[in-house]
């Protein structure tokens, strides 16, 4: 069980003083908002006091001329969707878990997504963030335009640092016009072949936004007059003539049925909680541990993850 009760900083003043605090008692913190996936990642230490950072959320700046959004790291990816659905824009970060999660964890963990292969990692799509570091310090690098990103290197720091340097709690985003044509596919291919034509269709002229494998139960694998199966879940976007060549090198692929595009909602549902990577080396531990001296000295953000 974490020690203390839940604390819930309702500004970004509250959370600096909290930080500051903490760190002068040394008194270790959990990082949390949605807690979809507090399963995820390196144990965080059980004397953790929880803190709540749902009051960092909302549509802070939307620019739809410049294909950019600033919001709240509370925002859930449902409702950065639905607000960039209504100028027929949308951001391609779909993280591993759903919609419910927000994009603050989402860039906090660097889970990416089916789109990724094709659209971006959670740190090409961010521009710039908001976030207070472990000794109450504001920190704010990128920018909220393309040709405003100083301190770039340092957004790509903290994504994907797991709360470990810095509570994020602004992120402003790249944003893509929605495509005018936009079909999801089932594609069954023969058993052990889909790898092979999931790097195929990757590398053809059209290639799809999405392409996965999908593990079927032994029943449905076996259950086609052809034979076994292996089924991958295809997603084709762009305009008409793009989507055109790329249905028919799905359908030259394999069995290919169109199919609701709600499959990729529930694929991501389905996914298991990320982890984040182990140090390859005693240098690369070395590095981590003098990162996390320089934004959080007393060790007080999710001590766990990072030593």
């Amino acid at each position: 069980m974490a020690s203390g009760a839940t604390l819930r900083p309702a500004s970004l003043g509250e959370l600096c003083e909290l930080f500051a605090g903490a760190s002068a008692a040394q008194r270790p913190l959990r990082l949390m908002s949605q807690s979809t996936w507090l399963s995820g990642g390196a144990p965080v230490s059980a004397q953790a006091t929880p803190v709540q950072l749902g009051s960092f959320s909302g549509i802070v700046e939307y620019e739809p001329g410049d294909l950019t959004i600033t919001v709240g790291a509370a925002t859930t990816i449902a409702e950065l969707d639905a607000a960039t659905a209504a100028h027929a824009q949308w951001c391609p970060l779909a993280p591993w878990g759903g919609d419910e999660g927000t994009v603050g964890a989402t860039i906090a963990t660097a889970t990416a997504g089916p789109y990724a292969h094709a659209l971006g990692l959670p740190r090409d799509l961010v521009l710039g963030l908001e976030c207070v570091d472990g000794t109450g310090a504001v920190l704010r690098p990128g920018g909220k335009v393309v040709k405003n990103v100083a301190g770039f290197d340092l957004v790509r720091l903290i994504t994907g640092s797991w709360g470990s340097l810095a509570a994020i709690t602004r992120v402003s985003l790249r944003l893509r016009a929605r495509p005018a044509a936009d079909e999801s596919w089932r594609l069954d291919v023969a058993p052990g072949t889909a790898p092979a034509v999931q790097r195929a269709l990757r590398q053809c002229a059209t290639p799809p936004v999405a392409c996965e494998l999908l593990i079927l139960p032994a029943n449905e694998a076996t259950g086609h007059a052809e034979g076994p199966t292996s089924r991958l879940l295809v997603r084709i976007a762009g305009n008409t003539a793009y989507v055109n060549a790329a249905r028919d090198a799905v359908q030259r692929a394999g069995r290919a049925e169109q199919v609701d595009p709600s499959a990729w909602l529930q694929l991501r549902r389905d996914a298991v909680a990320p982890t984040p990577p182990a140090p390859s080396s005693d240098a690369v531990r070395a590095l981590n541990a003098g990162v996390k001296q320089a934004f959080d000295p007393a060790n007080i953000l999710n001590p766990g993850i990072m030593g």
